[in-house]
């Protein structure tokens, strides 16, 4: 049993490791249920939801197990976890009639059970901040009646809150989870599967076809194949850790600065978390809780990330005045015909992906399913069209692998910020800090605008993007909502500043990885990096002040013409702070491009 499920740490689980037969096995049985609940038809809450934590517990506990410790208490936690989700699942129409109130003991015990291994398999999976939200939240939600002033409450029975979190559709098994299983599962096995072919070489290939020979060609190629990989994987560590190991060696080869191969990548990587369709997770929650439509969100999300890159972009070109940065040799540039072919890797399931989902009028985790079929029929070949069971059997084997450990630790998250949610709603305590931060911003909308921009920026230094900007937009999205912003310009500028923390001191994740990459000191590379991603500081409030910009599905050329102007600032703003010019013309470019975006 031991050698069938032989564990493997997070560090050492690459995407280019064995893995054992019962892993492999466990992830067949992942894709195969997320898959199969597409097809089958509607499937009870209370049944699908246990039986996704049930699934996701074996990889974050036994799995990504660093000690014996950590993997003896593991398959522990896992079996009584396994079976106290099976119980949820098994009385599911009997727990229904009980509205979240329990009323034996068994279900007490299972229900303080499912509470404490939600917070460690969170703690597992990410470490200690989300679930220390967490817990202060639960801890809140037993003892806030003797909290004195506006922010106590009346006091809720234990078996009500228990219930209400644990047996019933709120809490754990709410619609945040919901969506984890239905929608984020199925984006993240459609990455899986391009990522274990040769999707990724084709992202590196057209970028560096496109970019290559042009000045600062090795930055610009980080810049074209992170936004492309980033669509697909959501992630900004991955990003770095995939298209960085190809990037940041080619910059320092070209003699760039090392401070700023490093930054290029990490502010590149973190754009794929804005960039449309997967958005980290980001844009599946945002349906859910603002009622959007998904292909809206994608288009009220494209303008602004490509806004985004495109700083970035002429942020490299600005620092082209202070450093000779070279283009890509001709004799590295991959051919046009491999270009052609490895691109077809990408191109076939994204363009089916997209006609089903705007042609065909399917919703977008059908449509996933479908691309994610095609993907799967492209792993027969390899680069070269050689056709090879063999190679098939390997590249399928390393897809559902990736995908089960991907969908545990993004399941992991959400189940635990799910906690925080549940008792944001039992208690009320949301509205009550809505109301602080309308009193502190004195009702107007750019002080609360700010507020938030900060908690955003301290809460997304302890906890993912996705669960940073959860429970961020549950606290301060209705205050901006109130003081007169659409919903979901509220959610996407909630959304963007949970973003800051991957490039801006003193946690900055995609920085750390991308230092270490490339071995030059972190705030150096920290530094560089704010100063070409400023368009993550900047965009979010261009946003506000030009509302049209994320109206392209309604108002194309509205939209177009919000979108030139915030670029023509954005550009402006950015050779400002890095080009190598005399002070005052610099201080001149900032003012400018500040008034072409807030004013004009």
């Amino acid at each position: 049993m031991h050698a069938l499920f032989s564990s493997q740490t997070a560090d050492n689980a690459t995407p280019n490791a064995v893995a054992s037969p019962g892993w492999i096995a466990l992830g067949v049985i992942s894709v195969g249920f997320h898959l199969g609940l597409i097809f089958y038809g509607l499937t009870p809450a209370l049944v699908s939801r246990p039986l996704h934590m049930a699934l996701l517990l074996p990889w974050v506990l036994i799995y990504m197990a660093k000690t014996p410790f950590q993997r003896i208490s593991g398959w522990g936690l896992t079996l009584l976890g396994v079976a106290a989700c099976g119980y949820i699942a098994l009385n599911e129409a009997s727990l229904a009639n009980q509205y979240g109130f329990i009323d034996t003991h068994l279900q007490m015990a299972i229900g303080l059970f499912l509470i404490v291994l939600a917070l460690e398999a969170a703690r597992r999976a990410i470490g200690w901040p989300l679930p220390l939200v967490a817990l202060m939240a639960l801890l809140y939600g037993a003892f806030g009646q003797y909290v004195p002033g506006a922010f106590g409450h009346p006091g809720l029975p234990l078996q009500s809150m228990v219930g209400s979190l644990t047996i019933a559709e709120g809490g754990l098994w709410g619609s945040l989870t919901g969506v984890s299983v239905g929608v984020v599962a199925i984006f993240v096995i459609f990455g899986a599967v391009l990522n274990a072919g040769e999707a990724g070489q084709g992202f590196m290939n057209l970028a560096s076809a496109v970019a290559g020979r042009l000045t600062g060609g090795a930055a610009k190629v980080s810049v074209i194949s992170s936004a492309l990989m980033g669509s697909i994987s959501g992630s900004a560590s991955a990003n770095v850790a995939s298209t960085g190991a190809i990037t940041i060696p080619s910059m320092v080869r070209l003699r760039y600065p090392r401070s700023f191969a490093g930054a290029v990548e990490a502010v590149a990587s973190s754009g794929g978390q804005i960039m449309p369709p997967l958005m980290g997770a980001g844009a599946f929650v945002m349906v859910e809780l603002t009622g959007t439509p998904y292909t809206q969100i994608m288009a009220a999300a494209t303008l602004p990330a490509v806004l985004y890159f495109l700083t970035v972009w002429m942020g490299i070109n600005a620092y082209a005045t202070r450093h000779d940065l070279q283009p890509i040799d001709a004799s590295e540039q991959p051919a046009a015909k491999e270009v052609l072919i490895t691109s077809l890797f990408f191109a076939v399931p994204f363009v089916l992906l997209l006609e089903r989902i705007f042609n065909g009028g399917y919703t977008p985790q059908y449509a996933a399913s479908i691309a994610i079929f095609a993907g799967a029929a492209l792993l027969l070949v390899d680069v070269t069209l050689r056709f090879s069971i063999a190679g098939f059997a390997n590249r399928l084997a390393d897809a559902v692998v990736t995908a089960g450990r991907q969908i545990a630790t993004i399941g992991a998250i959400i189940l635990c910020a799910s906690l925080v949610i549940g008792v944001l709603s039992l208690t009320g305590l949301g509205v009550k800090i809505t109301s602080g931060i309308l009193s502190l911003s004195n009702d107007l909308l750019w002080p609360a605008l700010l507020l938030t921009a900060l908690a955003c920026l301290i809460l997304g230094m302890e906890v993912p993007t996705t669960a940073a900007y959860v429970i961020c937009v549950s606290v301060a999205g209705p205050a901006l909502i109130s003081l007169g912003l659409e919903p979901l310009l509220a959610h996407l500028f909630v959304f963007w500043y949970a973003l800051l923390s991957t490039i801006t001191p003193p946690v900055c994740g995609g920085v750390f990885i991308a230092a270490g990459m490339v071995g030059e000191n972190w705030l150096k590379v920290a530094l560089k990096a704010m100063a070409l991603g400023i368009g993550l500081y900047i965009i979010p409030l261009a946003m506000v002040a030009n509302p049209d910009v994320i109206q392209l599905a309604f108002n194309p050329a509205g939209a177009l013409l919000d979108g030139l102007k915030i670029a023509a600032g954005l550009t402006a703003i950015s050779f400002g702070v890095i080009a190598r010019k005399a002070i005052w013309l610099r201080i001149m470019l900032v003012v400018a491009g500040a008034a072409v975006i807030f004013i004009v």
